[in-house]
């Protein structure tokens, strides 16, 4: 569609709910240079004064002719289509809207319907990637369209596109999940740390990391490399009804450490040992009668972000991780190695 916008130029007092074309910069000499309005800014009675002080007796806006739209309009249509549960939706800023969450919680984003809005072409939809936590008033995605003005075909076919999605999917296509507030049972294995010999230095990380996302370690045993005593207490929390259990030490490919077997032996479904992410490649993840259960690698004591840290969210928010999860994190995974 070929645009018809028409610049024309007007004296001031007769620009009242036009469109300005272009940025109004302000200057005070020594002291301030900067936009006193920019290009879009609708005109209103408050205005005349300050533009008059800037010289501009005469102005040049846009009449925009049907079936098209300004920037600042389409973006503000396309993020309202984009947007779904927990998230907040601000202001055209240079003819671009921000979406940021408005939990904390994980930030679900469809990377194929981020592709798909961006193959139509004068569109752009920039955002993070999904299925990690994000804080509150974090930032999800911005758009925009790249011309001034765009057709407004162009910004119905990106509802459109957000429609469909939203009836194959129940939800919208950026949105935050909420976390929910789980107890953990933690076992410490190692029997230099069970034996006093050395200090636990996991309990206070890993209570950290729960009670950073609104969750807490309910209980925490220190038991020997003995595969049984491990067992014991995994069944132990499992008939207490703790929401997760948690494992550290012994999970390395050491002949004397017990803990993946003894997970195994507690009858656990072993969803993945292993991930393709550094740190955290050692990281078990499986369900023990549908309780989540982690076995934690050594660099959850000390890496401010591993494989657990890209999990554990997903488990708050009520997701079940499967095998193509753990798979998918080696793209990107590498962080501080």
């Amino acid at each position: 569609m070929t645009m018809r916008t028409q610049l024309k130029e007007v004296p001031v007092q007769e620009a009242l709910g036009m469109r300005l074309a272009h940025d109004l910069t302000r200057i005070v000499p020594g002291s301030f240079k900067g936009r006193l309005f920019t290009k879009g800014h609708i005109v209103g009675q408050e205005d005349i004064p300050a533009l008059l002080d800037i010289g501009k007796a005469h102005i040049y806006v846009m009449e925009l002719a049907e079936g098209e739209l300004h920037e600042d309009d389409a973006a503000l249509r396309m993020a309202a289509a984009h947007r779904g549960d927990n998230v907040t939706m601000g202001q055209p800023h240079e003819g671009k809207v921000a979406l940021k969450a408005s939990i904390q919680g994980l930030a679900k984003i469809d990377p194929l319907y981020v592709e798909e809005v961006n193959r139509l072409g004068e569109i752009a939809l920039a955002t993070i990637r999904g299925d990690r936590l994000v804080e509150a008033g974090g930032q999800l995605a911005a758009t925009r369209v790249i011309p001034l003005v765009v057709s407004e075909e162009k910004v119905v076919r990106v509802e459109q596109i957000a429609a469909r999605f939203r009836e194959r999917y129940g939800r919208a296509p950026i949105e935050v999940k909420p976390l929910k507030p789980m107890r953990a049972g933690l076992i410490t294995t190692g029997s230099e740390v069970f034996s006093g010999r050395i200090e636990d230095r996991f309990g206070p990380a890993v209570r950290t990391k729960l009670e950073s996302l609104g969750s807490s370690v309910a209980e925490q045993a220190l038991v020997p490399d003995d595969r049984g005593e491990i067992v014991r207490k995994m069944l132990e929390y499992k008939a207490k009804e703790y929401d997760m259990i948690l494992l550290t030490g012994g999970m390395s490919v050491d002949p004397d450490d017990r803990t993946p077997g003894a997970i195994h032996a507690a009858g656990t479904d072993i969803v993945s040992y292993g991930t393709p992410m550094l740190p955290g490649s050692m990281l078990l993840v499986g369900y023990l009668d549908g309780t989540p259960v982690f076995g934690l690698p050594g660099c959850v004591m000390h890496d401010p972000f591993t494989s657990f840290d890209v999990l554990l969210p997903r488990v708050l928010a009520g997701e079940t991780i499967h095998k193509e999860d753990i798979t998918a994190m080696g793209y990107g995974g590498l962080h501080g190695c």
